[in-house]
């Protein structure tokens, strides 16, 4: 049996049989490497042997942590006494909603008719074909298909959690959304309301302004535009409501997000059961504060034999100071009301981030995606900006 390697940041990723397998992957594609419409690529592998993954089944429901949103050390609800009441009863209603009838057909139908799921999964034949041409057995090398995110409305994966917030927001009353947004796809989504959004990127303003929402500049980083967010919020509680577009923040945030876009996830099980009759082997994924990552890797989390695998933004490189690269090289701390993984410097103090994938610019990772690198369950690793570039390039040239 042949092997083959996946070179991210000049380091190989641990290899993976080559024969015969399946590949799911994200990566940033588009006009310009900024415009951030994501795919998600699979890897299969019939039955090939992928080596020991770290977890038993036994414990994939700890694995998906407790009712408090904690995840072993991490998550919480680090926030001002002011907050907590507002926190339960946002948990309460999205306990509640998880198993409305009415709510989940109100969802699923908007899904389908406004953001277009399900998204194909798409076999990237000319990509497989050329890995398989360059492997050192002919013939052998990965099966690569992408879960094709980037065409559902508003080009991205965010839509699938802004709407299902929307929708929250409007059954608790709130006349007013605030959210951050780097990229600037989180923040095209709009229902009856005058949202107000922080912007860090100018690339979808048009769209927002076009769909009514209120568009507000912050010098920065996506976590500048997210604490600019969540101070409008605080300041106006009464009819204001702080939608969340990825998995950090205070409980129950992060589960809300990772619930909402879970749907990734739960697509291409069936996807590929229909395709292949059975399941990826190993699913990839690019990590910023880890929606994207959670949304494909959370439904295959209790499975054994798939591998779950994270690539952080390298930037500049890691010893350049200019990088978003919080699991590779970052501390436990607390930001934004939950305890993670964090870029910060000896003092405590949060680091500037840097990718130019401007989505990735958070100098921190969910609870969940810190505790999927502490227990072992995911593999994550580094690319620069300059391979990211390469790949999307080659992405592009091999993809059709």
């Amino acid at each position: 049996m042949s092997w083959t390697k996946i070179q991210v940041r000049g380091q190989p990723v641990p290899r993976v049989p080559a024969r015969n397998h399946r590949l799911i992957n994200s990566f940033v594609c588009g006009v310009s490497i900024k415009s951030h419409h994501r795919v998600s690529n699979v890897l299969r592998t019939n039955g090939s042997p992928l080596g020991s993954v770290p977890i038993r089944t036994t414990e994939s429901q700890f694995l998906r942590g407790d009712v408090n949103g904690r995840f072993g050390r991490f998550g919480g609800k680090f926030v001002p006494e002011t907050l907590m009441s507002l926190l339960r009863d946002l948990e309460d209603e999205f306990n509640f909603v998880l198993s409305d009838h009415e709510f989940q057909e109100e969802l699923t139908t908007a899904l389908r008719d406004y953001v277009g799921r399900e998204t194909p999964l798409y076999f990237a034949g000319r990509l497989t074909e050329h890995y398989k041409s360059i492997s050192r057995t002919t013939g052998d090398g990965p099966e690569i298909y992408l879960k094709r995110e980037d065409l559902s409305h508003c080009g991205s994966h965010k839509i699938n959690n802004a709407l299902a917030q929307a929708m929250i927001a409007r059954r608790l009353g709130c006349s007013r959304v605030v959210a951050a947004t780097g990229a600037g796809q989180h923040g095209s989504v709009l229902f009856s309301w005058e949202p107000l959004i922080k912007k860090k990127q100018f690339s979808n303003v048009l769209s927002m302004k076009l769909l009514g929402a209120q568009v507000k500049s912050v010098e920065g980083t996506f976590k500048d535009a997210s604490s600019e967010a969540i101070r409008n919020w605080v300041g106006n509680l009464e009819t204001t409501y702080y939608l969340s577009g990825t998995v950090v923040g205070p409980h129950p945030s992060p589960l809300m997000v990772r619930e909402f876009q879970s749907v990734i996830g739960k697509e291409i099980r069936r996807q590929a059961n229909q395709l292949w009759g059975g399941k990826p082997d190993v699913l990839v994924a690019c990590v910023g504060s880890g929606s994207n990552a959670l949304g494909l890797f959370h439904e295959f989390v209790g499975d054994e034999d798939v591998r779950l695998v994270g690539i952080e933004a390298a930037g500049l490189g890691l010893d350049s100071g200019k990088h978003s690269a919080t699991l590779a090289v970052g501390d436990v701390g607390v930001y934004h009301g939950s305890m993670s993984y964090l870029l910060q410097d000896d003092e405590g103090q949060i680091l500037k981030p840097h990718s130019v994938g401007v989505g990735l610019e958070y100098p921190g990772v969910g609870p969940e995606i810190s505790f999927l690198k502490e227990t072992g369950r995911a593999e994550f690793y580094t690319a620069t900006d300059q391979e990211a570039i390469q790949a999307c390039r080659l992405l592009t040239d091999w993809k059709e």
